[in-house]
């Protein structure tokens, strides 16, 4: 998975061909067109032998989304393999999604900034998704003009952080507090609570050093946690299935409370309102 789309053609294909010969198991590429690699990369992975490729519908594709999928399967065919895709279903995909795309732009729900190949991606390295999260919030706060400035704090923040992967949550979490930063006039003025919580140790150790000063400007006196985290929690699934009663209908509704009380609490509260409106009759013959 390369979120960020900075994986370069040749890399892809050594990396493929490596684990072609070393596993048996199907290799799935996902990369993004925010560098403009995307569809580069694809080719020189599918040359290797790679299994499968993730691509979008044309018209949602480029910029921090994935290469297109009508491109890839048209050229992959002029490559001599067999995709099964059907193009004019592709196309009537495509045209049936293309007034919806227009609708968000016109909104302002879809910023064209991230349609467009943005090749300092490779220094800065930052996902698609979180991109686009960056610029809504960004937007939000009227401080779409900060944009730049984000993006060169947020590798900083990265390095900072002892290089955590830039994937959900640790992106979200990279991401804002480089805002906070840049919009603070002050780095570290303000942590959120989720950075608090990593720089800590509660989500598990970092991949790298985290800057000292960081943590002692986070943490003051108190000592980062060296151990596992989860071994200082008591368990608490029994204790909150007891809790919720019939309310949960499966253990998975008992981990989503735990894990995300207010979601899950509206989640039960829709579903039991979608049953009382549930109607039951019988049919008796007469």
């Amino acid at each position: 998975k390369d979120m960020a789309g900075i994986c370069g053609p040749q890399e892809a294909y050594d990396l493929v061909k490596a684990l072609k010969e070393t596993v048996k198991v199907p290799i799935i590429l996902h990369t993004h067109s925010t560098t403009g690699l995307g569809p580069i990369t694809y080719v020189k992975a599918i040359e290797a032998g790679c299994d499968g490729i993730d691509t979008a519908i044309s018209v949602f594709s480029g910029g921090t989304a994935q290469p297109a999928t009508e491109s890839l399967n048209y050229a992959i065919k002029q490559m001599g393999y067999q995709t099964d895709l059907k193009e004019d279903v592709l196309k009537k995909i495509n045209d049936f999604f293309r007034p919806i795309k227009e609708k968000f732009i016109q909104s302002g729900g879809l910023n064209t900034y991230v349609l467009g190949t943005e090749t300092d991606a490779l220094n800065y390295q930052i996902p698609g998704g979180m991109l686009s999260n960056l610029i809504a919030q960004l937007k939000q706060q009227n401080a779409l003009d900060r944009l730049d400035d984000v993006l060169i704090e947020t590798p900083k923040v990265r390095k900072d952080m002892g290089y955590p992967p830039l994937v959900t949550p640790m992106s979200q979490m990279v991401g804002v507090q480089a805002a906070m930063n840049v919009l603070m006039g002050e780095r570290y003025k303000n942590v959120t609570k989720e950075v608090k919580a990593y720089i800590r140790g509660e989500y598990g150790k970092a991949p790298g050093e985290i800057d000292p000063e960081l943590v002692k400007k986070v943490l003051g006196d108190e000592k980062p946690i060296t151990g596992r985290f989860a071994d200082t929690l008591e368990p608490i699934f029994e204790k909150t299935k007891k809790e919720l009663g019939d309310i949960a209908q499966s253990d998975e509704d008992v981990l989503s409370y735990i894990a995300f009380p207010q979601i899950a609490e509206k989640f039960f509260k829709e579903r039991e309102e979608r049953k009382s409106r549930v109607v039951s009759y019988t049919i008796s013959k007469v």
